[in-house]
């Protein structure tokens, strides 16, 4: 069933007062690839009756009244993607188009929406239950951070949103716990993956908000410390002062076991918009989502631009494979499913069925990463089960083709010398849609070692097997390369290079390249503000100038673009 976002459905429901309000800033479409939905769905689960109010006029009190107050906690949530990034370009531009609004056009979700929304519960009502945060903007923005569109360092969005307690990662069993331990009257304040605002010191010490504010050094230290902390098996309860108060973060919940997410998906999604926003128009993000499939969480690839492994985390849980068929069964009888899979994934496709058995008992190392400068041997990649997964699932009756949609680690494929290969064979023959999704990002050799991603010959080699094999199997298949512009350390030259590759070597124009969005909790973001390398602390070219920005991004994605011109900077 889908949630309550109406009276009439409230009595439909026979239920007089609501537990739980949850306040979104994308159009309400119950799938499980959409986070407030689980949140919703598993409280319901639990037996506490929870409504949803999306996108709510900001000029009145008609639709954050509409469901009036709930008995436990307002849930605020910006989204599935951070407002600013949602309403801006990297060039600072106001975006016309939001994939998560009804009809398409940008006009419903206020900038830093978690605080405007946390704003319009308290005006309409003043002595209120708990406000609540969550979701990836509040989860990124939890401690004091650099924000890129005021260009200036803010404190937790704890304080600047003036609410009571945030939730951060994923939420799935904090939220349960969370709203138990109100219902019984005891402290919150006790739950791993809670976060709040304290009189008094309590856990590791992160430098202050006014120190980070004031010291680059200081906030590159702070950083480390907090990204250092977010594995539930390693990570203290961490503090930061602002002014006279204290944000307290506690460590991160514990992650979702199999079992667990098998359940979490076994909640009866809708997988569609709910037809109070129908009548505004259709929603561009379900066409992607629709008939889809997640298979896991979390990435332990640490691109040093994604925030990923801060909010998801870098240890991946995966669904079994019964809970995962059961799913594509389902969506194979749904009436306007015409037997496309669109995608079975997650944030990287391939991290499906395996993880170092080192980390999960001991937690993500601290001196180094999984995949970078080079995959570590403790890691052991296996695709044999996602294979199996894709095969399974290929024979369910009504499903005529899987497609793998979400970006793939081509690294992890060269490093699995025992099912790699089959793996990559399996998907060229039969789950790319004409174009395979991989991302290098860039081609120098100082660029990608500031992003954390592996060295250009690798993709050299993994082109080499893709197109051998698309020839061997008679089909028209091509990669699309995703390609950053403008990332700190990445000068016009950088580009022109890159360009001379992409042109000599991949016989491509690329057309998706981005400028680099120095989004919260990254290191990217770090280097960005800070001019600095925070591994080595040396100085690093950065552009920021909007227009030289853009012409980093024309000279590759331009095809009468001279890459040999004027001597860059």
């Amino acid at each position: 069933m889908f949630l309550p976002t109406t009276p009439k459905e409230l009595d439909q429901l026979n239920w007089p007062k609501l537990d739980v309000i949850l306040v979104t800033g994308d159009a309400y479409i119950d799938s499980p690839f959409i986070g407030v939905a689980i949140i919703g769905k598993v409280l319901v689960d639990k037996g506490f009756r929870v409504g949803i109010i999306a996108q709510p006029d900001m000029n009145s009190k008609t639709d954050i009244s509409r469901l009036g107050e709930p008995d436990l906690f307002w849930g605020i949530t910006g989204g599935c993607v951070d407002s600013m990034v949602a309403n801006y370009t990297a060039l600072k531009k106001r975006r016309k188009k939001d994939d998560y609004t009804p009809g398409g056009m940008n006009t419903r979700r206020p900038d830093r929406a978690v605080i405007a929304y946390s704003n319009l519960v308290r005006k309409y009502f003043k002595k209120t239950r708990p406000i609540v945060l969550g979701g990836i903007e509040a989860s990124l923005r939890r401690v004091a951070h650099y924000d890129f569109w005021s260009n200036k360092m803010r404190r937790s969005i704890l304080f600047d949103a003036k609410a009571d307690y945030l939730l951060f990662g994923m939420a799935h069993s904090t939220i349960v716990k969370f709203a138990t331990a109100l219902k019984e009257n005891k402290p919150p304040e006790v739950l791993n993956g809670v976060a709040f605002i304290s009189k008094e010191k309590k856990g590791k010490e992160l430098p202050s908000f006014e120190a980070v504010q004031k010291d680059k050094k200081d906030y590159i230290k702070s950083f480390h410390m907090f990204y250092q902390n977010n594995d539930p098996i390693t990570a203290q309860r961490l503090c930061q002062q602002h002014n006279d108060r204290y944000l307290i973060l506690n460590p991160p919940e514990p992650f979702s076991t199999t079992k667990e997410l098998d359940h979490i998906h076994s909640l009866g999604f809708e997988r569609d918009l709910h037809p109070f926003h129908k009548k505004a128009g259709t929603v561009r993000a379900l066409d992607t989502i629709r008939f889809s499939i997640p298979t896991h969480y979390g990435c332990y690839g640490e691109c040093n631009f994604c925030a990923i492994s801060v909010h998801q985390g870098r240890t991946i849980r995966y669904r079994s494979e019964e809970s995962i068929i059961k799913e594509a069964a389902d969506i194979s009888h749904l009436e306007d499913f015409k037997g496309y899979i669109t995608d079975l994934g997650g944030p990287t496709a391939n991290m499906y069925g395996f993880e170092c058995k080192k980390k999960l008992k001991k937690g993500a190392c601290l001196d180094k990463r999984c995949l970078f400068p080079s995959p570590c041997k403790s890691l052991a990649p296996d695709h044999s089960n996602y294979i199996r997964l894709i095969q399974k699932v290929e024979k369910l009756p009504g499903i005529k083709k899987v497609f793998i949609s979400s970006g793939i680690r081509y690294d992890i494929i060269l490093n699995d010398k025992k099912n790699g290969g089959a793996y990559l064979e399996k998907i060229v023959n039969d789950n790319v849609s004409g174009q395979l999704k991989i991302a290098p990002e860039h081609t120098m050799p100082h660029v990608l070692n500031l992003m954390g991603k592996q060295p250009v010959d690798l993709l050299l080699k993994f082109k080499w097997q893709f197109d051998a094999l698309s020839k061997q199997s008679g089909k028209k298949q091509f990669l699309t390369y995703y390609l950053i512009a403008a990332h700190p350390g990445c000068r016009m030259n950088d580009m022109k290079e890159l360009k001379k590759f992409t042109t000599q070597k991949l016989k491509v124009t690329p057309e998706q390249v981005q400028v680099f969005t120095p989004a919260p909790s990254t290191y990217s973001t770090l280097m960005y503000y800070t001019g600095l390398d925070p591994f080595s602390m040396t100085p690093l070219f950065v552009e920021k100038n909007p227009k030289e920005k853009e012409k980093q991004k024309k000279i590759v994605t331009v095809k009468s673009y001279k890459p040999y011109g004027k001597k860059g900077n």
